[in-house]
């Protein structure tokens, strides 16, 4: 079964590695099947969760409550300015430089909120996007400081429906706006209902591109 061989990745790596790890969830049904197989193992890994200002009030009220329900050990990376004070001075960037905005409000903080950590658990499937098609289950990832890491995808090969699969058989709720017909989430002015059936990412950047950032290299 998957859900074993991502386990066992888990396992593992946790074994092998003496550093400190984290996971990051944006709270979407990936990051939830993982978080729940990763605190399962280990209780009270740093869950770290990009609070960019721009997300659905779903997801804050959704975030709250499955932290509290799963007693996690939750970290809120925050933006070096708060919305009103990015849009005082740039304007509204995610109309006008989407790139720029997610780098600001996504980008930055993960990498700073990176820098005490060793390990990187992600949900990344290579399911999810053609930029994802070759993700490695195990890789290193650099810093733009030169820290490298251990970047981990557990779920590298699980698709969507491996995933539904998962959350059903452990009883875990998911976000709500599922129910809507969105297929991924991500900020709210910058998350719409998806264009093609067959790409789930297809709503995100009302398809000006495919990634905000987080998962590219620092280098």
């Amino acid at each position: 079964m998957k859900s074993a061989e991502a386990a066992d990745v888990i396992s593992q790596v946790l074994s092998e590695h003496r550093g400190a790890a984290c996971v990051t969830s944006s709270f979407q049904t990936d990051c939830m099947a993982l978080v729940h197989m990763i605190t399962r193992q280990r209780p009270g890994i740093p869950v770290l969760f990009l609070d960019t200002g721009y997300h659905f009030a779903e997801t804050y009220q959704y975030r709250d409550r499955m932290a509290a329900e799963m007693n996690l050990n939750l970290v809120n990376l925050v933006p070096r300015q708060s919305v009103a004070e990015q849009e005082a001075q740039f304007g509204i960037l995610y109309n006008s430089a989407p790139d720029r905005c997610c780098g600001m409000r996504k980008v930055e903080p993960l990498f700073t909120g990176l820098e005490p950590y060793d390990v990187w658990f992600t949900a990344l499937r290579r399911e999810q996007s053609p930029t994802r098609a070759n993700l490695k289950t195990v890789d290193s990832f650099a810093l733009p400081g030169g820290k490298v890491l251990t970047k981990v995808s557990p779920l590298a090969d699980w698709t969507a429906r491996d995933v539904w699969q998962y959350l059903r058989e452990h009883g875990i709720p998911p976000l709500p706006l599922y129910d809507q017909g969105f297929t991924s989430i991500g900020c709210e002015p910058c998350t719409s209902l998806p264009v093609d059936p067959d790409n789930p990412r297809s709503g995100r950047w009302a398809g000006r591109k495919l990634e905000c950032g987080i998962h590219l290299s620092g280098h």
